[in-house]
């Protein structure tokens, strides 16, 4: 190919937006490369400004273009259409059957576009098809790319989208009647009425025995001892039981039962994860904290606040201190290098983001930090000014006075205690790389790129879950002078509380949900840690709703809803099992019974140590990664890489992001357990023994009070005096000491092992 010729073509291909390919070694197109001719390129342009301009404009430019760029693709230039988005390319250059963007819109791949309307005529398609062919030229952009560039960092979401249920105003509706008196209080009524109109009838009450264990187990974590199970029993008092559900909510074992749902939906850990998982000797502060906040019914409105803003807020309150171990508590690496610095501290933003996100708001704030959410109204940009609430958030250990609490939660004097904390400035820790210091802003990043910044992302709020007309002043307070944080926390905490033009009243929803779902299994949204569109819709919404305004009215104490919930007639039902309504009520939506379900790891140790007499009740302090420690398993240490294997056996999670809801697994390796292990051994053991010291004459009795707080039946007594006897004479014939212990001992194993001692009835 001469000079000029080759001049020429080049000359061609950039009057028309081109950049065509050339061998080096040849004036020859490579065989794997197709070839962009000018003629084809000149029918392409004029088709393109005949119709496919026109085309593209209507159907998807506001989709991928115009500001968005929906699965990191747009049409904005035919640069940026040919790079393609998150899953490659979409247009191949004179290769239609091989460009996705054609198969999307002639619905022969999913997803069908465009999403949300129409499908276009086959004029249009086959329109797109023949430019596509002729090599896809644009004339000039679609979206002119400044203004592009621009214009995304500056999304604005369509009002419409804040008709989706979960961003509503809260309703307030009264319950209904109650027409046929099963009903015991509001709670009912709601149920009720959805049950009738589906034609379902709900099980009797159950009987005042199943109603304590439940209630103990429930709200305390532990079986009845026997001598509370016969007063209960004995009490001839119409509200014993609502008697019974009042101190159990004043017992402080409440909260260390609680606070373990919470410390799952806050990720809580007690390492900093990855290879070296170094520990955070001082994390356990936070632990403390939701523990006490619980017992002591800490207004859940403040009880966020203070985890975000403990420091802004309430700076000489060590328990809001304390608090703030929210923010740190996720995963984050101790070694990296200089080029990961960066990426590293936006993972971390990532992490405080969209875990206030799941955790408070029940929304995936972080599925769009690469790109706009895919389902949810949660622009990009939107992402990047939440996350720059955090910009200059560090976790640090500090000394506070705390009260160190000993046995019987007995308060010794304060003492300077070294804490972990999340706060601004405490220590100065700064990365520089290039002469950047990564630690003072937080960029808009394109496609969650560090090296496609598109100018600083100033702190700012969900739209979707704000009232547009509110001024975002309203939530920002200067700090006083001197003082060494930004209030970017406070902000954010006086934000997400607030019920009048803040999303306080999603706040209020998605709590009242995660009670119902530990109390029953199964929340009023199924998906506690979703309430957008790609979680389950709620059963029973104006209940949810009425819920959350009782919370609010109440100044958000948590007690209150569960003693609504443990005192409704939907909650004292049978778990027995009718057939019938089962088949009408397979997953129990409808709540016509009340759902048997296997303990989780920790009540179920916790219970195992209770009823062998080997629980040491000490609360609050440093943890243990000791298996064989007796203390509540709550206190076991955290440790990323080093999971206690008993929990994780009974589906305790990986603390690395938050978790709104445990699966529940049942296999072959649990059942041994009880069989084989040393721990469960040593309570069976110490069961054995402690039943003979408390009643000589008939220990079997005494297992059976102090695991079940009940008498044997005639037939097990039977069944279990015979396996006794035999275990008993095996034991003595090999000379092992205290053969009748030995042998009640294996009758406990089997007791422990049982779907009686193991599932809350």
């Amino acid at each position: 190919m001469s000079l000029l010729i080759r001049r020429s073509a080049i000359a061609a291909a950039l009057l028309l937006g081109l950049t065509p390919y050339f061998s080096s070694a040849a004036d020859t197109p490579r065989s794997d490369v197709t070839v962009e001719h000018p003629r084809d390129m000149a029918a392409g342009i004029a088709l393109f400004k005949k119709s496919v301009r026109q085309i593209l404009t209507e159907n998807c430019v506001s989709c991928h273009g115009d500001g968005v760029t929906e699965g990191g693709f747009s049409l904005a230039d035919r640069a940026v259409m040919l790079r393609g988005g998150d899953t490659g390319p979409a247009v191949v250059s004179g290769r239609p059957e091989q460009s996705r963007l054609l198969k999307l819109i002639a619905h022969a791949e999913e997803p069908a576009m465009p999403q949300e309307a129409s499908k276009l005529s086959d004029e249009h398609i086959n329109a797109i098809r023949e430019w596509i062919a002729l090599g896809a030229p644009f004339d000039a952009p679609l979206i002119d790319p400044e203004s592009a560039e621009v214009s995304w960092t500056e999304t604005k979401i369509d009002d419409s989208r804040r008709d989706f249920w979960a961003f509503q105003p809260l309703s307030d509706a009264t319950p209904p009647k109650d027409s046929d008196g099963w009903c015991r209080n509001d709670i009912d009524r709601f149920i009720r009425e959805k049950q009738q109109a589906k034609g379902l009838i709900p099980k009797r009450h159950a009987d005042p025995f199943t109603l304590i264990r439940r209630a103990y187990l429930d709200l305390v974590g532990m079986p009845p001892t026997p001598e509370e199970v016969d007063a209960f029993m004995a009490d001839p008092s119409s509200d014993a039981y609502e008697r019974l559900v009042d101190r159990l909510l004043e017992d402080s074992r409440f909260g260390e039962r609680w606070a373990r749902h919470w410390l799952d939906v806050a990720r809580f850990a007690e390492s900093h994860g990855f290879e070296q998982d170094y520990d955070r000797p001082f994390a356990f502060h936070y632990r403390d904290f939701v523990i006490k906040a619980i017992n002591q019914d800490l207004p859940y409105d403040t009880f966020v606040r203070w985890q975000l803003a403990g420091d802004e807020i309430a700076p000489r309150e060590p328990l809001a201190l304390m608090a703030t171990g929210f923010v740190g508590a996720g995963v984050f690496p101790t070694q990296i290098t200089a080029n990961e610095v960066e990426r590293t501290r936006y993972d971390a933003l990532d992490d405080m983001a969209a875990t206030t996100g799941t955790a408070f708001l029940g929304l995936s704030v972080g599925c769009a930090r690469c790109h706009d959410h895919k389902f949810d109204p949660i622009p990009q940009a939107d992402y990047y000014r939440f996350a720059a609430t955090f910009t200059t958030t560090v976790r640090s250990n500090v000394d506070l006075p705390i009260y160190l609490d000993v046995e019987n939660d007995v308060l010794a004097a304060p003492k300077p205690v070294k804490v972990m904390i999340a706060s601004e400035g405490v220590t100065p820790i700064r990365h520089h790389t290039q002469g950047a210091d990564f630690f003072e802003q937080t960029h808009f990043l394109r496609r969650g790129d560090c090296d496609q910044k598109q100018g600083v992302a100033e702190p700012g709020f969900l739209q979707i879950v704000t009232d547009p007309a509110a001024n975002m002043d309203q939530w920002r307070d200067d700090p006083p002078a001197g003082w060494r944080t930004s209030y970017q926390r406070r902000a954010l905490a006086h934000w997400i509380t607030d019920v009048e033009h803040g999303p306080g009243q999603l706040l209020a929803r998605v709590i009242v949900n995660r009670l119902w779902h530990h109390h029953f299994g199964r929340g009023i949204v199924a998906t506690p840690n979703d309430f957008g569109v790609q979680g389950v819709p709620p059963t029973h919404p104006e209940l949810l709703d009425w819920l959350a305004n009782r919370l609010i009215e109440n100044g958000w104490r948590l007690k209150p809803i569960h003693r609504l919930i443990m005192t409704s007639a939907t909650y004292q039902q049978s778990s027995n099992v009718d057939p019938a309504v089962v088949r009408s009520d397979l997953q129990n939506e409808w709540l016509t019974r009340f759902t048997p379900r296997r303990l989780e790891a920790e009540p179920l140790r916790d219970s195992l140590l209770s009823v062998s007499g080997r629980l040491d009740g000490l609360m609050y302090g440093p943890g243990t990664l000791d298996e064989t420690s007796t203390r509540r398993s709550i206190y076991f240490t955290v440790k990323r890489s080093q999971l206690i294997p008993t929990m994780t056996l009974f589906d305790v999670p990986e603390p690395n992001v938050g978790i709104g809801n445990r699966q529940s697994t049942t296999i072959a390796p649990q059942a041994l357990h009880f069989l084989n292990s040393p721990q469960a051994r040593a309570c069976a053991l110490a069961l054995a023994k402690r039943s003979f010291q408390e009643s000589q004459p008939d220990p079997l009795s005494r297992a059976y009070k102090l695991a079940y707080g009940r008498e044997p039946t005639a037939e097990e007594r039977s069944l279990m005096n015979s396996f006794i006897n035999g275990q008993a004479e095996s034991y003595r014939s090999a000379g092992q000491p205290r053969p009748e212990v030995h042998a009640l001992a294996d009758a406990c194993q089997v007791l422990l092992a049982s779907n009686e001692f193991v599932y809350l009835p």
